[in-house]
Formats: C-alpha cells, structure tokens, sequence
C-alpha cells in the first residue's frame, strides 16, 4: 500500500475566480442590468474575501489586455468602481446597524471600521483632516487586493486598487454627498500601506441617506 503524501492539497480557487471574472468583468462594463440581478451577484462574490480579492485580479489583468495605457486602465477601474458603489450601498444599508451620519467624519469613520469589515475583511484608520473637516485620508495598513498581486513593471503607472475609490464615490453619491477620491499610495507600488484620499466636495440639501432605510 503506498503511503500517502502529507502535503495539503492546494484549493482551487483560481480556478472558481476564472470561471467568475469573464462575466464580471463583462457586466460591469454595462449600464442596463437588473437592480435585483447585480446585488445578488455582488452578495454572493462579497460572501468569500478571498474569491473576491482573485476575481479583482483578473479583472484587472484583463483589462491590461484590453488597453495598452495604464491611464485608461486606471479610469476604466474607477468606472467600473462606481457602477458597484451605486448599488453596493443598498446592501451595506440593509445589512449594517448604521443609523444616520451627522457629518462628514461619522461618514468617513463608517468606511473605514464598518464598510471596509464588512466587504474586504480589514478596518481602516481615517487621519490628516483639514480644518474644515471637508478632506481626509484612510489608510489600510493590510490591503487584500494586493495578496496574490504582483504588477508587471511595465504597468508603472498603474493604480491597482483603484477600483476602490469608484466604489466610495459611486456609493456616496447614492447618499447625496459629492466627493473627490484619489489613490495616493497603493501597496503595489513599493509601498508599505494604502493611502485614499477622500474630499468633500458638495452635500446635497436633501437629508442624508447614510442611514438604514425604512422597510
């Protein structure tokens, strides 16, 4: 009888972030899907960190393959970003304790130790505000977009996470506040932690929606 080997077999994942991301990949690029169909799809992808963090890397390296600029790679992340924001908020609404923000620090504290936890599994810290309290930066010291990532150097102009700021513009935007939000520091980048900055550029008169909707 042989004897069996002791190394763990590995999981496939890959494989399950594959067959997943040609289909995001090509619906985020649309306008016209269902409400109802794109949330379910996105609760499900949300479900596994992982499988989520493998799936934005094909995504990513597919459109390296669809554009040869990193500029129209960078704007095409944040396009699809904002697609997901815009519908990713009905979920955090429902699925979150969250009652109403007064100001635009509560909102930016929100992001980063409960939408972040929810989402990607990491809480972030929010710091450098002006006096205003109007512009702020959060940092993820750990971001999970970057675990299985490793961009080519010829992609140095590439902001890898920047699909991140589309989604926090996208969702804000569904909750009355504009906002300007940048990639300052992106882990794939030589550098240590992520850095996004987030400015407030108009609120809306209408009440803030950054709270649970009413069933």
């Amino acid at each position: 009888m042989s004897r069996q080997s002791s190394k763990r077999p590995e999981k496939p994942k890959i494989v399950r972030s594959v067959l997943f991301s040609p289909c995001l990949y090509r619906v985020l690029r649309l306008q016209n899907w269902s409400r109802k169909w794109f949330l379910h799809h996105l609760r499900m992808l949300f479900r596994g960190i992982e499988l989520f963090v493998l799936t934005y890397g094909t995504v990513v390296a597919q459109l390296c393959k669809d554009y040869e600029n990193d500029e129209d790679i960078n704007k095409e992340l944040n396009k699809m970003g904002q697609n997901i924001g815009s519908r990713l908020v009905e979920d955090f609404l429902a699925r979150s304790s969250i009652t109403q923000c007064r100001n635009f620090r509560e909102t930016a504290d929100v992001i980063a130790k409960v939408a972040f936890k929810m989402y990607l599994g990491v809480t972030a810290r929010v710091t450098f505000w002006t006096l205003a309290g109007d512009d702020c930066s959060i940092f993820l010291e750990k971001n999970p977009l970057m675990d299985y990532a490793e961009v080519p150097n010829k992609h140095s102009s590439l902001l890898y996470s920047n699909m991140i700021c589309g989604i926090l513009r996208g969702a804000l935007k569904m909750v009355r506040l504009q906002v300007d939000v940048q990639l300052l520091q992106d882990t794939g980048k030589d550098n240590k932690i992520t850095e996004i900055r987030m400015r407030l550029l108009r609120r809306r008169k209408v009440a803030l929606a950054v709270a649970k909707q009413n069933e």
